[in-house]
């Protein structure tokens, strides 16, 4: 009934408000399988406006820029069809990162969608008001990364505050797919005036080609701060300070580079740039699959004692007990299966990383995330 406390799986409880579980005082809607992203100070009787995968902020900076967007379509086509080919290359990539703990693919657009609207709006906005009284080389060596980086970030504390960020993987992953919907609509500005400069192929070749995991590289060093601060449960903002300040001063390096090197007309500084970006980048590749193992490890080998903890079955252990048999299975299901196995995955990877955390095991959470499973295994 409504409000009557947390919804149980074998309940079926309907779609509706409950007290919310993850904070007192407030409630939450429950969609009639998850916990959604809409909250309410007071006990509503309406349903949310919005699915999870648009919030206020990106439903309010979507607006300009979708007019932006078709402006852009109007003047230059190609710009559009140009600008979408990074996603080919940086997708498959953050796809592969979010295997250990999969993201609710809501979540997943939701992130996607505030790096292309609101830290793409709010970046545009200010930049141009930084090159309008000073100079574009300022705007672009210096308001450009501490706006975008800054806004972006604000996108991984908004996942954060959804509570979709549970471990250090998390944090790089959400900057990830906010980068990759930032970088998706600079790429429609830069293409486009590119194409009326008659540079279309040399800045296609060098922002999607050469360089398509700038923005994700620069970000992932805010989630990775925000993540560690969740794991040693360390205060958010000041813990993620210095990923900020690493985000910045990176966008800042590669964004000198290039500007120097276009006003003194010397393309051996932009060759020795990208080298460096890719060791740069190389090295955050390694550093990823190391975290990105470890989290792997500790997943399965904590799922005997999750079994017995969570009243888990022999048959649904086994599914879990090694990286090989977890995708196997996983292949062979289809449609609705594939989701509710990936619930229970998403649901006991949470709960590995909560218990893997060093003090006192929150409570709250551990109940709200045994809540998740229990719910997924019965579906």
């Amino acid at each position: 009934m409504h409000g009557q406390g947390v919804p149980a799986a074998s309940q079926g409880a309907a779609a509706d408000w409950y007290p919310d579980p993850y904070q007192t005082g407030q409630w939450r809607w429950w969609d009639g399988h998850y916990w959604s992203a809409h909250v309410s100070d007071s006990d509503p009787n309406h349903k949310p406006k919005l699915p999870s995968f648009i919030s206020i902020p990106v439903l309010v900076a979507a607006i300009p820029i979708l007019l932006l967007v078709a402006l852009f379509a109007f003047l230059s086509p190609l710009s559009i069809i140009l600008g979408l080919v990074p996603i080919l290359i940086v997708f498959p990539v953050m796809a592969w990162l979010d295997r250990i703990e999969p993201e609710p693919w809501a979540s997943r657009i939701h992130a996607v969608l505030w790096g292309a609207t609101v830290s793409a709006l709010i970046s545009i906005i200010i930049n141009t008001l930084v090159a309008a009284v000073s100079s574009e080389s300022i705007a672009a060596v210096f308001s450009a990364p501490i706006v975008e980086e800054t806004t972006k970030g604000a996108g991984i504390l908004w996942a954060v505050k959804r509570r979709e960020v549970d471990s250090v993987m998390d944090g790089i992953v959400y900057a990830g797919w906010v980068a990759l919907g930032f970088a998706v609509l600079e790429d429609f500005l830069y293409f486009s005036t590119a194409a009326e400069e008659g540079l279309l192929i040399q800045t296609f070749i060098l922002r999607a080609v050469l360089t398509p995991f700038a923005h994700p590289l620069f970000t992932a060093w805010i989630g990775l701060a925000v993540g560690l601060a969740i794991v040693r449960q360390k205060p958010i903002i000041t813990g993620s300070l210095w990923g900020l300040a690493l985000a910045i001063g990176t966008h800042m390096a590669w964004n000198g580079s290039l500007t120097l090197a276009e006003q003194n007309d010397q393309p051996l500084i932009i060759l020795v740039a990208i080298a460096l970006f890719i060791l740069l980048f190389i090295a955050a590749v390694v550093a990823v699959i190391r975290i990105r193992a470890a989290e792997q490890q500790t997943f399965h080998r904590l799922i005997p004692f999750m079994a017995q903890r969570y009243g888990m079955s022999y048959e649904e252990v086994a599914a879990f007990e090694t990286w090989g048999s977890m995708k196997g299975l996983r292949r062979q299901l289809r449609g609705a299966d594939k989701k509710r196995f990936d619930a229970v995955h998403l649901a006991l990877a949470r709960l590995s990383q909560l218990h893997d955390r060093k003090g006192e095991l929150d409570v709250a959470t551990e109940a709200r995330l045994a809540n998740q499973l229990e719910t997924a295994r019965r579906s």
